[in-house]
């Protein structure tokens, strides 16, 4: 498992300092937003596993930033730390009724604060809300998003796998193919942005596995567009010698090697407009069989 991610929303700098300070020493990557659309803008941009967030900030509150994450598909599912200075019931309870999972007050016992957010990034995982490498939605929460759009006419899934994902992090190491994880993850988030609408989803369905629904107008472009980039971008993780030949040489049984291409991404596509599905079991299955045929 890579590092998780945290996003401190604090105006404080002196605070905001000190949180960063302390929890990259904890181990985990820590970006500090001092505005609420700053906040908003950095979770567009990379999803964090948490989010420790002030009430109280110069430009939108604490709370209408976390009901913006709540009401946005690709952000619902984010744990949230409140922060403040209230310790007024009324405040907890209006942070709690926007889908907040935790409330702290200043001044506040910086252990404390360690445990809620180990607990709430836990419980996350344990409930198979996120993966804990990409910190993208899984399990529960892409079954909930195909039990919706079964019901719906306009909706197209795409189903993606990383071509040759397991020679690389045989060659490389479970780290460097974390990294490559978490790539995926941003270019999907990049790409589904200037294509998509707010309202896509983009899920982590396990190991090298990961599926977006957007709506079937934007589908095609969204897959050519994931397909290009990613055939380019990912050879930044590969050596310079190894984007030269185009291949790496990895072992395989009895201590022999073999050549495997550079990564590249296999994209099913299915829709409702195309085909009918009976149940989720069905679009799955489709899509999965689509991407296949693609890597082949």
């Amino acid at each position: 498992m890579g590092k998780a991610r945290l996003l401190v929303v604090e105006d404080d700098v002196d605070i905001g300092n000190m949180l960063k300070i302390y929890f990259t020493g904890l181990d985990y990557d820590v970006d500090v937003a001092p505005r609420g659309s700053d906040a908003l803008e950095m979770t567009r941009q990379v999803l964090p596993h948490l989010i420790i967030l002030d009430i109280m900030l110069p430009d939108i509150d604490g709370y209408e930033v976390c009901r913006t994450l709540r009401t946005n598909t690709r952000t619902s599912h984010i744990p949230v730390i409140f922060l403040t200075q209230k310790d007024e019931r009324s405040d907890k309870l209006q942070g709690l009724e926007l889908g907040a999972d935790d409330y702290i007050t200043k001044p506040f016992d910086i252990e404390e604060l360690k445990l809620r957010v180990q607990g709430a990034i836990r419980r996350s995982e344990r409930e198979s809300l996120t993966d804990p490498r990409s910190g993208l939605p899984a399990g529960r929460l892409i079954e909930e998003q195909l039990r919706r759009i079964i019901r719906e006419p306009d909706w197209a899934l795409l189903d993606l796998r990383i071509n040759n994902f397991e020679p690389f992090k045989d060659v490389y190491g479970f780290v460097a193919g974390d990294d490559v994880l978490r790539f995926t993850a941003m270019l999907m988030n990049e790409v589904v942005d200037e294509l998509g609408t707010a309202s896509d989803f983009i899920g982590h369905a396990g190991g090298d596995n990961f599926i977006i629904i957007t709506t079937y107008e934007a589908a095609k472009a969204t897959r050519q567009k994931l397909k290009e980039r990613f055939a380019q971008e990912v050879q930044t993780h590969y050596s310079f010698i190894d984007r030269q030949q185009g291949y790496i040489l990895a072992n395989i049984d009895d201590g022999k090697t073999e050549k495997f291409p550079l990564m590249t991404l296999a994209v099913g596509f299915v829709s409702p407009v195309d085909q009918e599905f009976s149940d989720i079991r069905e679009i799955t299955e489709m899509a999965a069989e689509a991407r296949r045929q693609d890597a082949a």
